[in-house]
């Protein structure tokens, strides 16, 4: 009756909803099934590096009584007999939203942004949402739980995708034949976070990925406060935060870089966050090493591109060619590296390719043992669940399938999926697969039959010689029924109980009536086609490595040379001026002498003949090599820094290195009058992020006056400031902040030094940490300006708070304050003759530059533009076209005024015995249009030459048409395509909202 039960509760997909056991039940007798069920004669994979040929494994009530050989069984023991068949642990799915009701997304009200959170007596961010739990929203899904079945999964830990803290999620047993009170395994498994705002929330900030980066450190600083228990007020996504401390922490990250950030996050705040990763992470694997988070791998491979149209497939970059080429060994290059990682089937547009994606990734390299653990044992231990699921073994929960082979093999079936002891059928393991083409004698005629999908819906034809013959046929519980009616409308009827491959056997009767008995043998070449199947695919040929991963990058990474230019024209910006027919040489990245005839010693020698030797560009206001500009949320972002939204693989770090440029600063943008902090990177194309960040430079931070931080360019009426007037009291408010702030470490740190007492710290606000920087003299700021009347009025508020303005950039009224600058000690970073592009520019004048710099202003020429950031040889000739600068100091424009900006000239910025060999060897004189960029140098390892780019050029169009050969031929096989993409580079300005 137990068996009846659960069958019909499977037919028409009932959920039970139980009686608790303690319940009271008026009733007769009341009885439970406590049957056994023993799986014997099978090949049982207990852990991922262990198997027991012809085991047992014995079950009851939904968990492992006993496994292992000589068992003995109870009396009331269902026996299956799985002889020749293999027993794996069921899978888990770590990153799920099984079950889980989508959140509402909040309705868009009026034309002006939210800055106030939305909710009160909870955290003061909407985006955080600590306090949820992904059970308020939850309801078990038997279609979903059926399609991941389907892929051998048997647990998943579900949450909902919403926010920046997504609160915790829930495990949940793929079980269909039992109520939630039985499938629910944890009701508080995991935090879960992302970078992605809440979709129930308009508050605007954070609008950037660095914005939710310094939201999540934040969010723990001020739990760590709210832990002494001094705060005024409760709010219950702190408490949440508390309450699940101890919790594994889950974050999604969309993208190779999001993950490296995930990683960097993760270690700020002393967190191990378990990533979800994007499934391209060994294009980074330099900046992964630098962490050890454990990996939560996506196998949704790339499908190649449609590439018929050949005009079209032109736009396909050499980078999404190769990723298709590349992608599937993404999990096997990981485990090479040492990178521990679980697998997922988030993110597949169709669940039923996770095995055949798997199988793939096995065929790239994954070994079979990583494979198992990375569904099983991995996630299990993530979730604190290792001696309950993911493994078999005695009290652990009965969740297994049972396959036809090695589940790693392309033909091998999943037959039953076994989830706390309940079975769902996948594929009836009784039914042989009898397709391929048969010859049937009967009476006086030979039939051909041709049977089609016998594991699922039969398809069978029949002919007589030429003639096509009607059927009807089932194949059901092991017995074939076939019917076939002829041209005459004669019938005959056969029958038969299929124990093996390879012979039709049965009973018949003609269409007199008359019971006949019938053989149809299947054809030999069929059977040599099966073996060929059976084979193991050959090897993949992958797409060429380089770093970063497009045609341009490197396969091996420059490194430092001992080089020796010879007789070179040479600008050293120092008091020697130009120097003719002069050597260089460069040893350990450092300039080791300069003057005439100097011995190489085993150097390279590079002939700089008629040639012009120069230090590194270096542009003091750049946007590129950033995925992120402006976090634009609130009024002041000082929290945000560009260091941590890095992009290394931006195209225009080459670009930039071809037109001589070594070094830049990376500036926030200027939707703010507080912006966030810099970054200073040398053009290091293909190394880690680490590896670019400029040594020890002076942290420096961007502010902004004018038309954009009071929002004349922005489409919000309801931030603070909307004035010029209200410009310079934001300043003078967080500057009395910060001061105040300051004042309160200060005293406690004090008292901290004179009593050892337990008295609470102060809140600790990074934001407010890095205004009292600048009033210490330890930050300092580039602010973005233009009109010379709020110039004045921030030189006048530093000067009220002690503090200096270090940069004016832009600065294009620069001119008529140049006497107020100098006397301010303040530097000015301009552009050539940009002028006329808004309404706050329209004084603007090419002469600006040159008449700061006569004013004894230190003046520098930036880009803030990543095409004119690789002309800014050109750009400093203007101020010898414009205000007659002399050649030498037009040059120190793009050169070492911007390294004394930096505070890094005593490294860089000029040819000098002991420094830093950032040098650019030109082809003619730099300040020419027609001077070209042959080779450029950074600390002593040549990052670009010229002389390169024509065979680069040819390689890659040949690996392009390889890679377009290679996906004709999947085309033609009959594989899924995807469309080809252009891909836009997306250009980012001061004014760019992310």
């Amino acid at each position: 009756m137990k068996n009846i039960y659960l069958l019909v509760c499977f037919l028409f997909s009932c959920t039970l909803l139980q009686a608790q056991d303690y319940f009271p039940e008026n009733a007769s007798v009341k009885t439970d099934n406590h049957s056994y069920h023993a799986f014997i004669n099978a090949h049982i994979h207990t852990a991922p590096d262990a198997v027991i040929e012809n085991a047992t494994l014995l079950v009851q009530n939904g968990k492992i009584v006993a496994l292992g050989k000589n068992i003995n069984l109870p009396s009331n023991t269902r026996i299956h007999d799985l002889a020749q068949l293999h027993v794996y642990p069921s899978f888990i799915d770590l990153h799920s939203n099984f079950g889980i009701k989508k959140a509402v997304s909040a309705s868009a009200r009026g034309r002006s942004a939210q800055y106030e959170p939305s909710r009160e007596g909870y955290y003061w961010n909407d985006h955080i949402l600590s306090e949820y739990n992904s059970l308020t929203d939850y309801s078990y899904n038997m279609g979903k739980a059926a399609s991941l079945r389907k892929q051998g999964f048997g647990v998943v830990n579900a949450h909902q995708p919403n926010g920046i803290h997504r609160g915790t999620g829930i495990v949940v047993a793929l079980n269909d034949l039992k109520s939630d009170n039985f499938r629910l395994l944890s009701k508080k498994a995991a935090e879960h976070f992302s970078f992605k705002k809440s979709q129930t929330s308009r508050q605007s900030y954070p609008s950037s990925v660095m914005g939710s980066m310094a939201l999540i450190r934040q969010l723990y600083h001020d739990a760590a406060w709210y832990s002494q228990g001094t705060a005024k007020n409760i709010d219950l996504s702190l408490e949440a935060v508390l309450e699940n401390k101890a919790l594994p922490k889950i974050f999604e990250a969309e993208s190779h870089l999001d993950v490296i950030r995930a990683a960097k996050v993760s270690k700020d705040i002393n967190l191990n966050f378990v990533i979800k990763a994007s499934g391209f992470e060994y294009e980074r694997m330099r900046d992964l090493k630098e962490y050890n988070n454990t990996l939560i791998l996506p196998l949704n491979f790339p499908n190649p591109y449609d590439v018929s149209d050949m005009y079209l497939a032109k736009k396909i970059t050499l980078n999404q060619m190769r990723r298709w080429s590349q992608a599937p060994a993404n999990p096997a290059k990981l485990e090479a590296s040492g990178v521990d990682f679980a697998l997922t089937a988030s993110g597949l547009s169709k669940p039923d390719t996770f095995l055949k994606n798997l199988r793939k990734a096995v065929a790239y390299g994954l070994s079979k043992t990583k494979a198992l653990a990375a569904l099983t044992t991995v996630p299990a231990r993530i979730l604190g669940m290792e001696n309950q699921i993911g493994i078999l073994q005695k009290g652990a929960y009965a969740n297994f399938i049972v396959t036809s082979g090695d589940l790693f093999e392309t033909d091998t079936k999943i037959y039953e999926n076994w989830v706390q002891g309940q079975p769902h059928l996948i594929n009836n393991r009784h039914i042989v697969n009898i397709d391929g083409e048969y010859t049937l004698p009967v009476l006086d005629h030979t039939y051909k039959l041709i049977v089609k999908n016998s594991n699922s819906k039969l398809n069978l034809s029949a002919k007589r010689d030429t003639l096509a013959i009607k059927t009807k046929s089932t194949y059901k519980d092991q017995w074939l029924q076939i019917t076939l009616t002829d041209d005459k409308n004669e019938i005959i009827q056969l029958s038969a109980k299929i124990e093996k491959e390879g012979t039709l056997r049965g009973d018949g009767i003609d269409y007199q009536g008359n019971a006949f008995q019938w053989v149809a043998s299947k054809k030999e070449k069929d059977k040599i086609t099966e073996k060929k199947s059976k084979k193991k695919p050959s090897k993949p040929v992958l797409a060429k490595m380089t770093y970063p991963n497009n045609g341009f990058g490197f396969e091996v990474q420059p490194k430092q040379e001992k080089v020796l230019f010879q007789n070179a024209t040479v600008w050293t910006n120092e008091k020697e001026g130009i120097l003719n027919e002069t050597d260089v040489l460069v040893v350990n990245g450092a300039i080791a002498a300069i003057g005439k005839n100097i011995d190489p010693e085993g150097a390279r020698i590079i002939d700089a003949k008629g040639k012009h030797l120069t230090s590194g560009i270096i542009d003091e206001h750049s946007h590129l090599a950033a995925s992120s500009i402006n976090e634009g949320g609130q009024n002041s972002s000082a929290e945000v820094t560009i260091e941590d939204v890095i992009d290394p693989t931006d195209i225009d770090i080459y670009r930039n290195l071809s037109g001589g440029v070594t070094t830049i600063q990376i500036l926030h943008g200027s939707a703010n009058p507080i912006g966030g902090r810099s970054a200073i990177i040398k053009l290091k194309w293909g190394n880690s992020i680490k590896e670019m960040l400029y040594p020890d430079a002076d942290p420096f931070i961007k502010f902004a006056l004018g038309e954009n931080v009071k929002q004349s360019n922005w489409s919000s009426y309801s931030r603070f400031p909307q004035t010029r007037m209200g410009v310079e009291q934001v300043f003078e408010d967080y500057f009395q902040r910060a001061k105040e702030y300051g004042n309160r470490w200060e005293q406690y740190n004090a008292l901290a030094k004179k009593v050892k007492n337990k008295r609470p710290k102060p809140r600790y606000d990074i934001e407010m940490e890095v205004l009292w920087g600048i009033l210490k003299g330890e930050r300092f700021i580039s602010c973005h300006s233009y009109v010379q009347s709020e110039i004045n009025m921030l030189m006048k508020v530093a000067d009220r708070y002690g503090v200096k303005i270090n940069t004016f950039t832009h600065i294009l009224e620069g001119y008529k304050v140049a006497d107020k600058m100098a006397e301010h000690g303040v530097g000015g970073s301009t552009f050539s003759d940009w002028w006329a592009y808004k309404y706050e520019v329209k004084d603007a004048i090419p002469y600006n530059g040159p008449i700061m710099h006569k004013a004894g202003v230190t003046v520098a020429y930036n880009s803030d533009d990543g095409e004119m950031s690789r002309r800014l040889n050109q750009e400093a000739a203007k101020a010898v076209k414009y205000g007659g600068v002399s050649e030498e100091e037009a040059w120190k424009f793009v050169t070492l005024n911007p390294a004394k900006l930096l505070h890094l000239d005593d490294k860089i910025g000029s040819i000098k015995v002991g420094k830093v060999a950032d040098l650019v060897l030109w082809n003619e004189h730099p300040l020419s249009i027609y001077a070209v960029a042959e080779k450029t140098m950074i600390d002593g390892a040549i990052y670009y030459d010229a002389n390169q780019v024509p065979e680069q050029l040819k390689s890659m169009a040949a690996e392009k048409q390889e890679l377009i050969n290679q996906m004709m031929n999947e085309n033609k096989a009959g594989a899924m395509t995807q469309a080809p993409k252009s891909a836009v580079k997306r250009e980012f300005h001061c004014e760019t909202l992310d």
